[in-house]
């Protein structure tokens, strides 16, 4: 009877596991594994591959008026920069967008900043990106012209419209996703309006906010070339797009391709060089992305 009240005690023992070295715990991966985990070069090949195509769908054609091998763009491209007209059409144009730019992001800031705050403001945003966010920016151009006259207030109006409203959609679809136990930390240490948005939303929201940061971005480029399309046929001066329209008139194919070469390596150094920096320094040290 006691023993089943009182179960003996066992002693504790700790016993020590000898090291596994029959196999090797980490084995290196063979150096064409290695190499080929490096995103550069997995994108290199892409890139290499589809310069190939170029040129023998080119050679196949065998007319250089409708479609250019891919060496003669390259040499009309290398032509451009170092005679300094391609470059000084690509610092004009970003000029422009960079200026464009700058006013969508601060007006998307203000909008959402407004719609997570008050009842008014997420009826606003609602209705103008309901109202707005489907007109293609280049439907306004007409009134740009009307507007601003011909030059670069039109084109920046044209711009911020790009840009603002997937912005202000893609950020204010973070900020609602944020959980509520961190809404509910910043408010229990007192944030309120912007401090609120800046040091508890933002930072929840940031993969969202980046997203619509690259889109702005995407609409924006394509904006501008097709803008200035018109706008250098009007004016007779302009950047990038309107170096695109007075080749195509002159038939200078190789030229109207490495223009549209340029805009496409513009758009590959933006996004693998400024936005895969700015989330490996935010989104992916903090573990909110892979």
């Amino acid at each position: 009877m006691s023993s089943t009240l009182y179960p003996p005690v066992r002693p504790e023992y700790e016993r020590k596991l000898e090291p596994f070295t029959e196999l090797p715990v980490e084995r290196a991966l063979p150096w064409t594994a290695r190499l080929w985990a490096q995103g550069w070069l997995r994108k290199s090949v892409i890139l290499v591959v589809l310069a190939l195509i170029w040129e023998l769908a080119a050679r196949w054609q065998n007319n250089e008026l409708l479609l250019p091998t891919f060496m003669a763009t390259a040499q009309a491209l290398v032509e451009g920069i170092s005679s300094g007209e391609l470059i000084e059409k690509v610092a004009i144009s970003l000029s422009v967008l960079l200026q464009g730019y700058a006013i969508g992001v601060l007006a998307a800031f203000i909008l959402t900043t407004l719609a997570v705050s008050t009842q008014l403001g997420r009826d606003l945003l609602d209705t103008l990106t309901s109202m707005l966010n489907p007109l293609p920016a280049i439907a306004l151009l007409p009134l740009a012209l009307l507007w601003f006259g011909i030059g670069r207030g039109s084109l920046v109006f044209v711009l911020v419209h790009s840009v603002l409203w997937p912005l202000a959609l893609n950020t204010y679809a973070g900020f609602r996703g944020v959980p509520e136990t961190l809404r509910m930390a910043g408010r229990n240490y007192g944030l309120r309006g912007i401090p609120y948005v800046l040091q508890i939303l933002v930072p929840a929201a940031l993969p969202a906010i980046l997203s619509g940061l690259k889109i702005g971005w995407a609409f924006a480029w394509r904006t501008l070339i097709a803008a200035e399309l018109v706008f250098g046929a009007s004016s007779g001066k302009g950047g990038l797009g309107w170096y695109i329209f007075q080749n195509r008139n002159e038939l200078y194919t190789d030229k109207v391709f490495a223009g549209l070469a340029t805009v496409i390596l513009i758009g590959l150094l933006v996004e693998n060089i400024v936005f895969r920096t700015l989330e490996k320094a935010t989104v992916q040290r903090w573990g909110m992305q892979r």
